[in-house]
């Protein structure tokens, strides 16, 4: 009886430590996806990005309104997207159209 329950304890013990350690896995997404109203910001990003002039993940253009797949629109509040400019281990790449936006200067 004894062996019996070390054993489905052992095994109990192994599946909470896979379920927890999938849990802890960031979901990462397809770059592609990230649009919309975009913050940067310098604390709790949903993603990190770094601004490059070639081979980006993905290429974006900035709109004053109504943004689309490829398009952020900067905001100050109720983004849909936050986003911290990185130099180093970004979670993606990003080449904006007209050169970094002032705002993602300032985040830095």
């Amino acid at each position: 009886m004894k062996r019996q329950f070390c054993l489905l304890f052992v095994v109990g013990l192994i599946a909470l430590l896979i379920v927890s350690m999938r849990a802890g896995e960031k979901k990462k997404s397809d770059p592609a996806a990230i649009y919309g109203r975009i913050q940067f910001v310098q604390s709790f990003p949903d993603y990190k990005v770094k601004a490059v002039t070639s081979f980006p993940d993905v290429k974006v253009k900035i709109v004053k309104s109504h943004p689309g797949p490829g398009e952020w629109q900067i905001v100050d509040t109720s983004p849909d997207f936050k986003i911290k400019v990185v130099t180093e281990f970004p979670d993606f790449t990003v080449e904006f159209e007209n050169g970094i936006p002032e705002e993602a200067k300032s985040a830095d």
